[in-house]
């Protein structure tokens, strides 16, 4: 079979449903076992963050989708787990797409993202297991299939029209035919299994009924018991209709161990067992519970989880808790904080290790893409999976040489913001730029080309990672990293202070604009900006303030406030900005040019 890839056909690599033996998963006439990651966000994001959005929720589009596989391949994944299928909430925005818009009733631009994750899985040859309903309430699940009939979330287990309303979304999602390929979902290979759902807490009647009905419809995949549980139960085992047991597991890893070792005990001899989530634990219990895994012989296991890059730039971000984040392959200086790089090539190492294979070597990064943009200031690219770093170029107009401005630009430090500003350009000039992807295995190709710009002003840029760019400050201030890292929409790095505590700049030239953006924790809560000429005379500015809030959320995002003024007093060179408790500044910009050019602006 050819499907339309992403530069043109490309062969499918996968050749054979999953099948079991026993206790063991089959691919043909080979054992299938893995080590691999769950991809929660591959088919819907629930991570769209820029700082001034409304709305956190999008669907992937085929860079990041094949980004996100491509990370799973190289890592030596051959199964990924994506998380469940969406159903609409009360309260939910109009913007916000959702799976199941109520009985019956799906949204089909939500499907075709789904399409194109089964398409692209095909190519890449990296499976997938879909679950279909949550126990949790992120993305709906239980207790809004009962709100769309008036009835209280229990009755999902047992109602039966909310049991017909499960199964309607069940039938069309294995009926559906691939807009992309034209391939059932019911005859897709790369489905590895259908999972009952995420965590769910049903009794095992349901679950029961469930499974048999999807077997009704489906006899070419395997069913995996979707439940919250640490242990498996005797009914899980002796099932007909369940293929796969699978438990999750996080907190205590000594307790993990001993469960996953108790559990393949019941399982052996009897259905193949995977640990479907486990991880936000320390590096070493990672390393020992996935050894736990191989060793006792379950067919497989995957850890949770990983962010792919985003189609703006950067890669999408999620913190979890207790100072862990998603994953970002290949792992990068700004997931220290978590040990990202030990543990990705923890993971990487265990899933070639799961075959007695030695991990081959990484593939040269593939060329990234820049961005269009008018201002050199805001450079940004879509990233390649598997690089390290990136090497930015820049070519003055009218000239043939291109200099290297970077050999170490890093897409995953800054979260949802441009991702490098060209502090060395000369106004007046024009630019053009280009950008190859490293790793330790070699060099991309380039990118395209984007330019030429003009830099008819500069932009001092300030992330607040450190006062490296403060010329003076004062107070008692703080630089935040994880702290409040959610609700601040993923800014890892953000200055915090009580009142009367200051930060000032110094320009090199005249100051016609500045922008400040801030976390707003208090509504009562602003900042101040004072600016002059001369130190000795510092004025108040008027501000524009503008704010973006999330509307209703689970996570309890700060508004986002952005603190603007074009309207500084003549020859500026000293800004101060005044804090004050219950603001979070995120990034300063501020826009400067030569004194004879201040007057064109």
């Amino acid at each position: 079979m050819l499907v339309l890839g992403f530069s043109g056909p490309i062969p499918a690599q996968i050749k054979n449903f999953i099948t079991r033996d026993g206790d063991r998963l089959m691919d043909g006439d080979r054992v299938f076992r893995f080590i691999s990651m769950n991809t929660p966000n591959l088919h819907y994001i629930e991570d769209y963050l820029p700082f001034d959005g409304s709305n956190p929720w999008r669907l992937p589009d085929e860079f990041e989708i094949r980004d996100a596989l491509s990370a799973i391949k190289q890592i030596g994944g051959k199964v990924t787990r994506i998380y469940v299928i969406s159903v609409r909430r009360p309260g939910d925005d109009s913007r916000i797409i959702r799976h199941v818009e109520g009985p019956g009733r799906f949204n089909e631009e939500a499907f075709k993202a789904l399409d194109k994750v089964l398409q692209i899985a095909n190519e890449t040859g990296v499976r997938v297991i879909i679950p279909f309903v949550d126990n949790w309430k992120w993305w709906g699940g239980p207790a809004e299939y009962a709100g769309f009939r008036g009835k209280d979330r229990e009755a999902f287990w047992t109602d039966p029209e909310l049991i017909a309303d499960i199964k309607t979304t069940i039938r069309f999602v294995i009926d559906r035919k691939n807009t992309y390929t034209g391939t059932a979902y019911k005859d897709d290979k790369a489905i590895m299994a259908w999972e009952t759902g995420n965590e769910l807490e049903p009794p095992f009647t349901w679950t029961h009924e469930i499974a048999s009905y999807i077997k009704g419809l489906d006899r070419n995949h395997l069913v995996i018991e979707g439940t919250h549980a640490t242990y498996l139960s005797r009914e899980a085992i002796e099932d007909p209709n369940i293929d796969i047991l699978s438990t999750h597991h996080y907190g205590d890893p000594r307790a993990s161990m001993e469960a996953i070792a108790t559990n393949q005990k019941s399982a052996r001899g009897r259905k193949p067992y995977v640990v479907g989530e486990y991880g936000i634990v320390p590096t070493q219990d990672i390393r020992a519970i996935t050894d736990t895994i191989i060793h006792q012989g379950l067919a497989g296991g995957m850890l949770w989880s990983l962010r792919f890059h985003s189609r703006n730039g950067g890669f999408y971000h999620h913190y979890e808790y207790d100072g862990y984040e998603s994953y970002r392959w290949p792992g990068f200086p700004s997931g220290d904080f978590y040990d990202e790089r030990m543990v990705l090539s923890i993971i990487r190492d265990k899933a070639w290790e799961m075959d007695s294979v030695v991990p081959p070597r990484l593939p040269v990064p593939l060329p990234p893409a820049l961005l269009t943009t008018n201002d050199v200031s805001s450079i940004s690219w879509q990233g390649s999976a598997g690089a390290r770093l990136y090497i930015i170029e820049r070519r003055e107009e009218g000239s043939a040489d291109w200099r290297i401005l970077t050999e170490d630009a890093d897409d995953s430090k800054y979260q949802y913001r441009p991702l490098f500003s060209d502090e060395s350009a000369e106004l007046g000039k024009r630019y053009s730029y280009r950008v190859q992807a490293k790793n330790e295995s070699g060099i991309s190709g380039y990118s395209n080309v984007i330019g030429p710009i003009a830099v008819t002003g500069k932009t001092l840029v300030d992330e607040l990672e450190s006062f490296d760019k403060v010329f003076q400050k004062d107070g008692d201030m703080t630089l935040l990293t994880v702290r409040d890292i959610r609700k601040a929409r993923e800014d890892r790095s953000r200055l915090t202070g009580k009142n009367g505590s200051y930060i000032m700049y110094k320009l090199p030239a005249a100051a016609v604009s500045i922008k400040i953006d801030a976390f707003r924790t208090d509504d009562s809560s602003n900042i101040s900006v004072a600016a002059d000429s001369s130190l000795s005379v510092l004025s108040g500015m008027p501000l524009i303030v503008r704010k973006s809030a999330m509307g209703e959320n689970d996570y309890g995002f700060y508004d986002a406030v952005s603190y603007t003024s074009a309207d500084l007093p003549a020859r500026t060179r000293y800004i101060k900005i005044l804090l004050s408790e219950g603001v979070q500044v995120s990034r300063v910009e501020i826009f400067y040019v030569p004194e004879d050019a201040k007057g064109a602006q």
